[in-house]
């Protein structure tokens, strides 16, 4: 029976991805790195209502700071390329120690316009461990460890709001926010005790220079951002159609069990992602991710049924999300991997950004269940139109030997087994 258990679960890609030198530390690291950003909105947001200000207003500022974030990223990813993580490092983490310790003290106005220089110089955490991931990780063996990362934040974001949350209305909003301060300055300096790689040896030590934006940034890789963002748009919608759903069910004191249990199915299905023997295309995990939230709804009568209708798109959060992170890993060249991760980390910021609103304002136009249908749907629609891009790439593929295009991502995905016969 034992055995039987042990061989549906298949732990061992996991142990062997965590014997690995380095990675173990840098997803702890992680966790902890990722639980003040996740605590970082709802405690702004009890800030801001706590000056006098309704939830508009809070709203603005962290529309601000996600605005800053998604333009940072990618800045602050060229930056690790050009000069290391280290003085990365440096940068974000004094400019969040100066920010987290004068927002309190700020005016409305002033703290609109200094969250999104905030949000700029943010540490881009969730970027810089899956770059630190691809150089620490084979090829072969990143699929476990991105099921972890993705894991690894699940975790974080059902720690840390709950943990803000309770020591903002316990204490005040500002100690809070001095908390998430002085907790982004720890993630800074362990990380830059840490220095994790954010290149192989080999990419160390190979001196070509960086290739221009417009060779590495392919179509196939705007379609994997797209997909990302596809993925996080339906994440964020399905977030608020939960609550208005259990609002109008007259439930709403049930709206943490049920996140709750969306995030505990997303780890189980994190968890099976990273055991399976074979790579799965993170256009079809998109497609039945956004395809599963659609019906979402329908359980909206009950909390235990609309926790059972999200166990479907619960189990694909994780896999959508860790499926994209390896295959941009793979496409972008070492020497503009940190861009490319940082660009990935906007793309999912952004999806974030217009699931929640698009769906607020379908529920107020129409019904809370079709908060699920609309984000689901156009998540479906996306990921289809990046359809006859991967079907292109799949033809070119075949059509063209390996060796003639050894210098460029796509060769390097073929060449690791991600480019198999299912679409990627």
């Amino acid at each position: 029976m034992v055995q039987e258990v042990r061989t549906v679960l298949n732990v061992k890609p996991y142990r062997e991805v965590l014997a690995l030198p380095g990675l173990r530390p840098l997803l702890l690291v992680s966790i902890l790195a990722r639980v003040p950003m996740a605590a970082s909105a709802v405690v702004m947001t009890l800030h801001v209502v706590g000056l006098g200000y309704g939830y508009g207003p809070a709203g603005l500022v962290g529309a601000f700071m996600t605005v800053g974030s998604a333009l940072g990223a990618p800045l602050l990813g060229r930056l690790v390329d050009r000069r290391g993580l280290r003085p990365l490092l440096i940068l974000t983490t004094v400019a969040s120690a100066v920010f987290w310790i004068a927002a309190p003290s700020l005016t409305y106005p002033f703290l609109l316009g200094s969250v999104l220089v905030g949000g700029l110089l943010t540490l881009p955490v969730f970027s810089v461990v899956r770059q630190s991931i691809a150089a620490l990780v084979p090829p072969d063996q990143r699929r476990p460890a991105y099921a972890l990362d993705s894991m690894s934040v699940e975790l974080s974001f059902m720690t840390g709001p709950a943990l803000a949350v309770l020591l903002a209305t316990a204490v005040s909003p500002e100690v809070a926010m001095y908390a998430i301060g002085a907790g982004m300055v720890l993630s800074g300096v362990l990380l830059f005790v840490l220095d994790p790689p954010t290149r192989t040896e080999a990419e160390s030590t190979t001196s070509a220079a960086a290739p221009a934006r417009r060779d590495w940034l392919t179509p196939r890789l705007i379609g994997l951002l797209a997909l990302s963002a596809a993925a996080t748009m339906v994440l964020g919608g399905t977030d608020v159609a939960v609550v208005a759903v259990l609002r109008d069910a007259g439930q709403v004191g049930w709206t943490g069990a049920v996140l709750t249990m969306w995030a505990a199915y997303s780890l189980v299905g994190g968890f099976a992602y990273g055991a399976l023997s074979r790579p799965v295309s993170p256009l079809l995990l998109t497609i039945l991710l956004g395809l599963a939230t659609i019906p979402v709804g329908l359980g909206g009568g009950q909390w235990w049924l609309l926790s059972l209708a999200l166990l479907p798109a619960g189990a694909l959060c994780a896999p959508t999300l860790a499926a994209s992170s390896d295959a941009v890993s793979r496409l972008a060249p070492a020497s503009v991997r940190g861009e490319a991760m940082g660009l990935h980390g906007s793309a999912i910021t952004v999806g974030i950004a217009i699931g929640a609103p698009l769906a607020g304002a379908v529920i107020d136009a129409s019904s809370p269940a079709w908060g699920f249908a609309a984000t689901g749907l156009l998540g479906t629609v996306i990921a289809l139109v990046v359809l006859p891009i991967e079907l292109r790439r799949r033809q070119w593929a075949a059509t063209v030997p390996a060796p003639a295009a050894e210098t460029t991502g796509e060769a390097t995905l073929a060449a690791s087994g991600a480019g198999s016969s299912a679409p990627r």
